[in-house]
């Protein structure tokens, strides 16, 4: 009996790591309400109607410090038209992160998810991983990694697209 439950093993994981990776956000999906994550820090007061980009990021990452000035001149050039970034930093000590953003300072909002669970729920597997939300909430894009002007390229004709709806 002990054979062939060993057996199953190898089957059961997979059946676990396809139901992990279904549940990663995908585009369409409605992202999760941020309030329910027990997110350190101070989110904005009203979401709903704006174009949100969240952008999963940790100290320990070489691209997040290259997307962080393109972040920040996305807020400089959209804020005004109603696009907010949210920053959420995985990190486990909170004086990595402080000590990141001391270096790469963000004009945007920055909250941390220590206990991992909103990134456990968006399926973030490469960091930075970031996601752009319509007006009522949805996934329209997704991203993963950052790629220098071409990803900056990419977050402008998305937010022009989504301006324009």
């Amino acid at each position: 009996m002990k054979i062939k439950s060993l057996k199953l093993f190898p089957v059961l994981a997979l059946l676990l790591a396809a139901q992990t990776l279904s549940a990663a956000l995908k585009t369409g999906d409605t992202f999760p309400d941020l309030s329910g994550f027990k997110l350190e820090g101070k989110l904005p007061a009203e979401l709903k109607g704006k174009i949100v980009i969240v952008d999963f990021w940790a100290s320990w990452c070489g691209p997040c410090k290259e997307s962080f000035p393109a972040m920040n001149e996305l807020q400089k050039k959209y804020a005004d038209k109603g696009v907010v970034i949210i920053g959420v930093n995985e990190d486990e000590e909170v004086s990595d992160m402080k000590d990141f953003l001391k270096d790469n300072p963000a004009s945007f909002t920055i909250v941390r998810d220590a206990g991992q669970k909103l990134v456990a729920v968006a399926g973030i597997a490469t960091m930075p991983g970031s996601f752009m939300l319509d007006a009522d909430g949805k996934v329209k894009y997704a991203h993963t990694g950052f790629h220098g002007a071409e990803t900056s390229k990419q977050y402008e004709q998305e937010i022009e697209s989504l301006l324009k709806k």
